[in-house]
């Protein structure tokens, strides 16, 4: 149906930068996304969202995050971005990347689902 591609993780110091990419593509089906966003998951917690922006650029943050990361998204491409400044220690975590994706064999709605991507792992380093 819709797959979710990650891209951008990797180790840095603290108060350096990253940026994240996240890319939707569909073999075989039409498809559109929205709702799209960034979640983490650190070790020994729960995973928590991040940022989203909706379709028409509505962005939101959590707040342990605001002024610090920025979201953007390129609609034609299906691809939603996390640009990520002034690290911090407790930024590490996978981050996943995930979206609401409408698809079509042709003209034929096929439905509507809630699709993750593979996770890309954020470090660090104090």
């Amino acid at each position: 149906q819709v797959q979710l591609v990650e891209s951008g993780g990797g180790s840095v110091q603290a108060g350096g930068s990253l940026n994240l990419s996240c890319a939707a593509s569909g073999s075989g089906y039409i498809f559109s996304c929205s709702g799209m966003g960034w979640h983490r998951q650190a070790p020994g917690k729960e995973r928590e969202l991040v940022s989203t922006i909706g379709r028409d650029g509505t962005t939101t943050y959590a707040d342990s995050v605001k002024g610090r990361f920025t979201i953007s998204q390129d609609n034609a491409k299906n691809t939603v971005y996390l640009q990520m400044n002034s690290l911090k220690t407790e930024d590490t975590a996978v981050y996943y990347c995930a979206a609401d994706c409408s698809y079509w064999r042709g003209t034929l709605y096929l439905g509507t689902n809630k699709y993750w991507g593979q996770g890309t792992q954020v470090t660090v380093s104090s």
